[in-house]
């Protein structure tokens, strides 16, 4: 009879054990993917960082816009990589969203013309990618032009910083007063608008 009662008693307690246990594993499964989430997305951030290191040159393998290409690593993985600090005009329209605008076919010809068969070497900001998962990079050519302020003062990009990406924005946006000043590429003519 007292090995049956302590049974009963045993089964009590751990059903009470279970029923009290569940908000804790409740609480600690909340917990864990929490952290489960942290950690994949410092993961995602240490494998970004081994797959793009900074000051290392890739080959360019495709332009989709002014400020917008992709690069290849040497395990043929491309990443998209997006200029930080600026903003090129849309060449293309996207989807049903109907964004071509002003000098934006100007500004893929240029950048093209530009890394078209070349490497860039790419420098990293606070921020390592943006919203749609691009890379948000600084990017240098071969023969050290720093492309991000070399589209600024040629006219074919515009000044565009977003905190916490404000490294250069002194830098752009003396650039963009000289092509405003020397009326060069989306600047020349806008006199005539």
């Amino acid at each position: 009879k007292n090995s049956l009662f302590q049974r009963k008693d045993a089964i009590l307690i751990l059903n009470l054990k279970c029923v009290w246990g569940a908000k804790i594993v409740f609480d600690k499964f909340r917990f864990m993917k929490l952290k489960f989430l942290k950690i994949v997305s410092l993961f995602l951030v240490v494998m970004l960082n081994a797959q793009l290191k900074e000051n290392t040159f890739y080959p360019v393998s495709k332009i989709t816009d002014g400020d917008t290409f992709y690069v290849m690593t040497k395990n043929s993985e491309k990443f998209k990589i997006r200029l930080i600090g600026i903003d090129a005009p849309e060449s293309y329209n996207v989807g049903k969203k109907f964004r071509k605008e002003y000098f934006g076919k100007e500004a893929k010809i240029f950048v093209t013309n530009l890394l078209k068969n070349k490497k860039v070497k790419l420098t990293f900001d606070v921020q390592k990618t943006d919203r749609y998962g691009r890379i948000l990079a600084y990017a240098y050519l071969e023969n050290g032009v720093f492309l991000n302020q070399y589209l600024v003062e040629n006219g074919f990009a515009v000044v565009a910083t977003f905190p916490p990406n404000v490294k250069f924005v002194e830098v752009f946006t003396k650039a963009e007063k000289l092509a405003r000043k020397k009326e060069v590429g989306l600047w020349k003519w806008k006199k005539i608008v």
